[in-house]
């Protein structure tokens, strides 16, 4: 276990919360890096493949800009310019609603969809490959405390 101290090269002791919330962007970032290195690999980004499993999960429907926005995991993300980028790859397609043409409607394409089967199986072990050293409960207890750390900031 490689410690936060030995991380930033320190032996000097932060107080409680700026320990911990300096450990949480380092330990982002570590997954963040991992990620990214994985996705370059298939040559599309991390936001890329969130839209393309956003339309996956729309079983062959159509969805909007605002309905793959507002499901998007990076809040921030272009999603025009996301969606553009994979029309140009071949994952999506974009056409104009026949009953309102002012509506834009994207649909993931098969070779989005192959894509998709290909990733997943080897996303789903780096995955678990970064969390092999904690046990189930562990893991069960992170994922309450990341909602609660959530949770106390929407109110």
């Amino acid at each position: 276990m490689i410690s936060l101290n030995d991380i930033l090269k320190s032996n000097v002791e932060l107080p409680l919360f700026k320990k911990t919330a300096i450990n949480f962007i380092v330990t982002s970032n570590f997954f963040m890096e991992h990620l990214q290195s994985f996705f370059k690999s298939y040559d599309i980004s991390m936001q890329q493949y969130n839209v393309l499993r956003i339309l996956r999960g729309q079983k062959g429907k159509p969805a909007n800009l605002a309905t793959v926005q507002e499901r998007m995991i990076h809040k921030n993300s272009n999603t025009t310019r996301l969606i553009d980028k994979l029309i140009t790859k071949e994952y999506v397609e974009r056409s104009i609603c026949p009953n309102n043409r002012r509506k834009v409607e994207i649909v993931i394409t098969k070779s989005g969809m192959q894509l998709l089967e290909t990733i997943d199986p080897e996303l789903n072990t780096i995955e678990t490959q970064l969390f092999q050293s904690l046990t189930q409960e562990e893991i069960n207890t992170f994922n309450s405390i990341l909602e609660k750390i959530r949770g106390s900031q929407s109110s």
